[in-house]
């Protein structure tokens, strides 16, 4: 991971996102947990993450506006919106207030959107492509060590100060990452615009996917994986609460799955190297499984937190491995529309997944919840296997694609390491699935 913080400008970029990363562990974990003390009920706990989904139905519009747009000043301008909608939450006193909660958890999905189309083709910019595989481990690492402090120190501090000082944070730390951003030294290309028809424009990056059968296939397949793993949304306040223990202790559970992510995103960048992108996603949907199958197994606290681990360490190397194949396979131009459409075709089941979970933890127990999404991914998983198993080993970068090749920005001192095999990635610290310091189990 050290090559990458030898490239002019991304220790700047990383202190901005790290800060973000921290304000979020924070933040989110409390939203659901907020709702849960203000209703008693675990479903509209779960719905938080609902609408947090929803904006990704609209993201095709976003991914045009990305690419119209420079980079920096889309990431600036975002994360400083993103600080002023959290400003409601100051105001959130009883449970006829809930649906600000909502209303804010709609905004930050649209900023999950546009954020991470625009962070990806910041950094494409930024580094060069050999390095980009060890930056991605590094923030999907950092990420996941937030997992262990941050979700219990939101907790804390939700119930020792309320909700809104914990929002007070969290805007803090967008406007920190605003300021980093801004003052990062780089030379940034103009986007092209493309003398096209709108809706050519507009399905661009749907186009691109359809054309790149590995890109499509492991989409395809993770979408599978995503009807269900929304349903952890609710079953995770109603797992604690099996367990005797109040809805605070989400956090509990978030920390101990970032034990396993920790080793995860630490091993996340040799093992992509060793195996390949498409290998790693589909081993990371595995192991996902087994863990979900620990947890439902277990009649004991002790093996529910070991199953936790489990998918815990799936959960970085899933993030890393899917964000190299995204961007090393898309072009500079359409990177803000095929992340978009990325984010429509991953975030449209796993939106609906988290509606029903929030049904079905009325009617089934977590156990049987867990069974069953255990069961979807594990055969998600076998899909992938089954539809490239030409595809598995790992290849050398950019091998065979069809992707314009990537120029050192003017200005930006590229760390100069080896070529290997299977590496190249770009980095964001939300891919659709995976938001900063998002909500237990699922991301």
């Amino acid at each position: 991971m050290r090559a990458a913080f030898t490239s002019r400008g991304f220790p700047r970029l990383f202190a901005g996102l790290f800060a973000s990363m921290i304000g979020d562990s924070l933040m989110l974990i409390v939203l659901g947990i907020w709702v849960k003390e203000l209703t008693g009920s675990n479903g509209a706990a779960g719905l938080v993450f609902f609408f947090m989904a929803l904006p990704s139905l609209f993201s095709p519009l976003a991914g045009m506006f990305v690419d119209r747009v420079k980079r920096r000043t889309m990431l600036v301008w975002g994360n400083l919106a993103t600080a002023a909608g959290l400003v409601p939450l100051l105001f959130v006193h009883d449970r006829g207030q809930v649906w600000v909660i909502y209303c804010v958890a709609v905004w930050y999905g649209i900023s999950w959107t546009v954020l991470p189309a625009a962070l990806n083709g910041l950094l494409k910019e930024l580094l060069a492509e050999q390095v980009l595989v060890e930056a991605n481990a590094s923030l999907s690492t950092s990420k996941e060590g937030l997992r262990l402090f941050g979700p219990l120190l939101g907790a804390g501090l939700y119930t020792w100060l309320g909700g809104g000082t914990v929002a007070l944070i969290d805007m803090a730390s967008f406007a920190f990452a605003a300021l980093a951003v801004a003052t990062l030294a780089l030379r940034e290309r103009t986007p092209e615009r493309e003398e096209e028809h709108w809706r050519a424009e507009f399905v661009a990056g749907i186009r691109h996917i359809r054309h790149d059968r590995v890109l499509l296939q492991c989409l395809l397949a993770v979408a599978g994986a995503l009807l269900v793993v929304g349903f952890m949304e609710s079953a995770v306040f109603a797992a604690v609460a099996a367990y005797g223990q109040p809805a605070s202790f989400v956090g509990v559970v978030v920390s101990v799955q970032g034990l396993g992510a920790v080793a995860g995103g630490l091993c996340s960048s040799y093992l992509i190297k060793r195996i390949g992108e498409i290998s790693a996603i589909a081993g990371s949907l595995l192991i996902f499984a087994v863990g979900l199958a620990v947890a439902a197994g277990t009649p004991v606290l002790g093996g529910f937190f070991a199953g936790t681990i489990i998918l815990g360490f799936a959960l970085p190397v899933f993030i890393v491995a899917l964000t190299t194949l995204l961007q090393t396979r898309t072009p500079h131009r359409l990177m803000g529309r095929v992340s978009a459409a990325t984010d429509t075709l991953l975030g449209t089941p796993q939106a609906g997944s988290i509606a029903l979970g929030a049904l079905l933890v009325t009617v089934l127990t977590f156990r049987s919840i867990f069974w069953l999404a255990a069961a979807v991914i594990a055969v998600s998983a076998g899909y992938l296997m089954a539809t490239l198993r030409g595809e598995l080993r790992p290849a050398a970068v950019g091998a065979g694609l069809d992707v314009e090749p990537q120029e050192a920005p003017a200005g930006v001192t590229a760390a100069v390491v080896p070529e290997l095999p299977g590496v190249g990635a770009d980095v964001t610290t939300a891919v659709r699935s995976d938001p900063p310091g998002g909500p237990p189990l699922s991301r």
